[in-house]
């Protein structure tokens, strides 16, 4: 699904028009699933690629947690807002993520040629990681939203739940922070509200 650009051979590879369809212009988000079940394996693989993508110094500050089982449901269910439970209840997986705030304990492996930069961040404190953490794992939500699509799933992301809730609920300790819930999986009936406008080119770009 990739071509190579003619203009030179140090072009990276192009994306074609099909894959742009499955990552962008024709990925939808999922509002119903199907009860197909989707395999740890899989699950795994959607990491294996979401994982490549840059955050700042390589900080990679997401955490993931799969909820799948019923007993992981009931816990979640209440803490859902009312209009997305019936979606987490139907999805076969939900993942919950989360930003570490103390990322920083892992600079020696993920930035070796820095490694005085987890000192600098340790004096922070959590707070002061914070807002790093956030926006960075953040990112990665989103490069997971599109390494699940190139899998063939669709996704439904939800911010409509209690955060202080889910957090203490499934990260407790003080050291993550809940940012978003995505049910995954493979659409079911209906599963599709209609598309929503986009903002033109000239409404967004500025050049300079």
């Amino acid at each position: 699904m990739t071509t190579t650009s003619p203009e030179t051979s140090l072009a990276l590879p192009l994306l074609d028009v099909a894959g742009r369809e499955v990552l962008f212009t024709e990925a939808r988000t999922a509002n119903t699933f199907s009860d197909e079940p989707v395999a740890d394996e899989t699950l795994a693989s959607v990491w294996d690629l979401a994982k490549w993508p840059p955050t700042a110094a390589n900080t990679q500050p997401v955490r993931v947690t799969f909820v799948r089982t019923p007993e992981g449901k009931e816990r979640l269910l209440p803490l859902m807002s009312e209009g997305n439970r019936g979606k987490v209840e139907a999805a076969p997986v939900t993942a919950i993520f989360a930003a570490d705030l103390d990322f920083h304990e892992f600079t020696e492996q993920t930035f070796p040629i820095r490694p005085e930069m987890k000192d600098a961040f340790e004096a922070n404190g959590r707070e002061g990681r914070s807002a790093m953490a956030t926006f960075n794992a953040t990112l990665q939500i989103g490069y997971f939203l599109l390494a699940a699509r190139a899998h063939g799933l669709a996704t439904g992301p939800m911010a409509g739940f209690d955060v202080g809730g889910v957090t203490a609920e499934f990260f407790p300790g003080g050291r993550h922070r809940a940012l978003l819930v995505v049910n995954i999986g493979h659409p079911g009936p209906d599963a599709w509200f209609p598309r929503l406008p986009r903002l033109a080119h000239s409404d967004v770009v500025r050049w300079a």
